[in-house]
């Protein structure tokens, strides 16, 4: 039987994770709040009954760094995932979370870098961790970040000391199994000055026909200098809300690219955003969303130029088909004082079939004389021509298909680190 969401769930919470009060404090009062807002006058309808989501559920007692003590049919679900394989290969450190808790953690670098759950963050370093948590994604932003605040467990917390370069990236692998559930995660990385980070994300869920949600937070900073890469492929199944809120703030000559899949969940509301304080700062940030059958995914990106002499560069593919909709939303604001900057966006688009749907939201805004937005945009349906001459050639027009998709994101696939390129071929194919 499923809890009801509460004050004395949360109090209960909290003190199961032997939390400090000023955190108690953050939760109840981000209940508050998420009781009071209302969901998102903009992008897909949202239905989704509180009172039905589980919002807590750990299935082991403690996290390891060994797959030998894991549970055997935990272990068998990350193994087929391939999670396993790829720690052993391409990875310098591996965070998983299973429900509502990180289970495995393991650090393969001898660097000194700090990587570990949020919640072991803020028992072992406490000042740190309330410097940076809830700074720059405010609780009280919409619904979900407050629900985030009130309900949060999980996530990783990276901490990349000055001119510290890692040889692989780290990598954080969320899965829900049970159904009904809410995983609420909170990801905090900081990249000092001149230090590089490379991190990947990946989110599946096994499908059911009650509704899910996902309502993580991710906020990072990216110090002067510093350069930091993330990359996701989320596959959730459809009975999936995935409405979360990512963000970066950039200082001077800093780097920040996003890199973001979006192949599964029933409804996506995800726009990474990067805040371009310091001078010289750049943002990236390129992504797919593949919706089909009873999908509706609403994503983009957010970059808001306030540094001079910022840039940055949108780009977007978006895939609809069997009826999906799939749509970009973007906001790219330079501000006054942001001077000789520029911004870059593109968007296209391919449409599969005459049901399915694809729009464009764009929010484009220049508040000084001496910078400039360009905006591209297009809408295809998948070219007959294209696909007759592959048929003609001896290919069966599933594999002609393929094809065509695969040559639509190549720019994406060549940004992903290999074992997610792989990844993402296996998910598209199927």
């Amino acid at each position: 039987m499923k809890e009801k969401l509460n004050e004395q769930f949360i109090i209960d919470l909290s003190t199961k994770k032997g939390e400090p009060k000023w955190m108690l404090e953050f939760r109840l009062q981000s209940f508050k709040k998420f009781l009071e807002l209302d969901n998102p006058d903009f992008g897909p309808e949202l239905n989704i009954d509180f009172d039905k989501i589980l919002y807590y559920k750990n299935k082991t007692e403690k996290s390891v760094s060994e797959w030998d003590k894991v549970d055997t049919n935990i272990k068998d679900t990350f193994c087929n995932l391939g999670v396993i394989d790829a720690e052993n290969k391409y990875l310098d450190g591996v965070t998983n979370q299973l429900e509502s808790e990180v289970f495995y953690h393991k650090q393969n670098t001898d660097k000194d870098i700090i990587f570990l759950s949020t919640d072991d963050a803020l028992k072992k370093y406490p000042e740190l961790f309330k410097e940076y948590f809830n700074n720059l994604v405010k609780y009280d932003e919409n619904k979900y970040t407050a629900l985030n605040g009130a309900v949060w467990s999980g996530g990783s917390f990276i901490y990349i000391p000055a001119n510290t370069k890692l040889d692989r990236p780290l990598q954080s692998y969320f899965r829900i199994e049970t159904e009904s559930l809410g995983q609420f995660e909170r990801t905090i990385i900081i990249v000092e000055e001149g230090a590089d980070l490379s991190y990947i994300e990946g989110c599946t869920a096994r499908s059911y026909s009650s509704t899910s949600l996902h309502a993580g937070v991710v906020e990072i900073y990216v110090k002067k200098g510093a350069h930091c890469r993330y990359s996701t492929i989320q596959n959730w199944s459809t009975d999936v809300y995935n409405l979360v809120t990512k963000r970066a703030i950039v200082e001077d000559n800093g780097v920040m690219e996003w890199v973001d899949g979006n192949i599964g969940s029933g409804v996506t509301m995800k726009y990474p955003s990067c805040i371009l304080k310091g001078d010289n700062s750049v943002g990236n940030s390129i992504s797919i969303a593949y919706a089909k059958l009873h999908q509706h995914l609403d994503a983009g990106a957010k970059m808001i130029h306030l540094g001079k002499n910022t840039k940055s560069n949108i780009l977007s593919k978006s895939i609809a088909g069997e009826g999906g909709i799939s749509n970009y939303r973007g906001t790219v604001r330079i501000g006054k004082n942001a001077i000789n900057s520029e911004a870059k966006i593109k968007c296209d688009t391919i449409l599969l079939d005459s049901l399915s749907k694809s729009d464009t939201y764009p929010k484009n805004k220049v508040e000084n004389n001496s910078s400039y937005i360009e905006h591209e945009a297009t809408v295809s349906k998948l070219s007959q021509d294209k696909l007759f001459y592959l048929q003609s050639q001896g290919l069966n027009e599933d594999s002609a298909k393929e094809l065509l998709i695969m040559g639509f994101i190549s720019d994406f696939k060549k940004e992903l680190p290999m074992e997610y390129a792989i990844e993402l071929n296996r998910l598209l194919k199927s």
